[in-house]
């Protein structure tokens, strides 16, 4: 059950991408499709993040000096690249939202705490579990973000470009973590730390994302809109379904011989490049 070389055949390098997106308080305020429900739970997202990659950089970085293989030690400096990119851009979405006049502060303070709590009290093996399953979490809903070509068309451009952004780089390093992961704890016991902790990461991140998206909707002073809460339950379940379509490739993640890269979407990864590089060649 150790780490083969040949599960990152598909893997790609991980590049860090100084990128700024300019997520400003003159933007509309229920930026998708002037949903406030579907734009909360984009925005509850987002409180994640500056905090959670501070994580997972720390995690991960704790075992750098332990590989030893060329390609991943590169592909652990992208990473840590990468992660600290986002983490600087949702800060910046997330001062936004409090410009807006959304109380963010008491739910960041709250997933603080509890990554605090983490690391003071869990192994670094423990804690590099719980970034394996939260990336895991990133790349499923990364995957389905850039499957559906169209899924920010009613999204504010500078917020559509962000979330594709971070998609494609949440795909690229999909499988990091878990890689170094594989190499400090391999086996029967690595894998079962792994399939527990994501059981419950998933009960603690999908708890906290509904508190954040119930938080930012009553801000909004729409917690009985009835019709509001169906839209976004036919956005998650039904059309177009981010929380169905990430099912199968979330239980994947239980099998003894899961490996991230298992599931090639590089072809999405290439696609937002071409683009990008299209519009950012200069016109004559």
């Amino acid at each position: 059950m150790g780490t083969h070389k040949n599960d990152r055949t598909h893997a790609g390098p991980v590049q860090r991408r100084d990128l700024h997106f300019d997520i400003t308080p003159d933007l509309p305020r229920h930026w998708y499709d002037n949903d406030p429900f579907i734009t909360s739970y984009f925005n509850g997202l987002s409180l994640m993040f500056p905090d959670g990659e501070r994580f997972f950089i720390d995690s991960v970085r704790h075992y750098r000096d332990r590989i030893t293989e060329p390609q991943l030690k590169e592909q652990v400096h992208g990473f840590i690249g990468q992660e600290a990119m986002h983490g600087r851009e949702h800060a910046q979405y997330n001062r936004t939202l409090e410009a807006q006049g959304y109380d963010v502060k008491p739910l960041e303070l709250s997933l603080r705490e509890d990554l605090a709590f983490a690391q003071e009290n869990l192994n670094p093996r423990h804690q590099l579990s719980i970034t394996c399953a939260l990336e895991h979490f990133t790349a499923i809903m990364a995957d389905v973000a850039l499957r559906d070509y169209h899924l920010f068309d009613e999204a504010d451009p500078r917020y559509a470009a962000l979330w594709r952004w971070h998609a494609v780089e949440e795909t690229e390093h999909k499988a990091v973590a878990f890689d170094v992961y594989r190499t400090v704890a391999p086996g029967w016991r690595g894998y079962l730390r792994r399939v527990v902790t994501m059981f419950f990461t998933t009960l603690h991140f999908e708890t906290r994302i509904a508190h954040h998206v119930l938080h930012l909707v009553r801000r909004d002073g729409r917690l009985w809109d009835i019709r509001g809460w169906l839209r976004l339950f036919r956005f998650l379940w039904v059309k177009p379904g981010l929380m169905r379509r990430r099912i199968p490739k979330y239980l994947a993640y239980y099998r003894p011989g899961f490996h991230p890269w298992q599931h090639d979407n590089r072809q999405l990864v290439d696609g937002w490049k071409a683009e990008f590089e299209r519009e950012s060649s200069p016109t004559c």
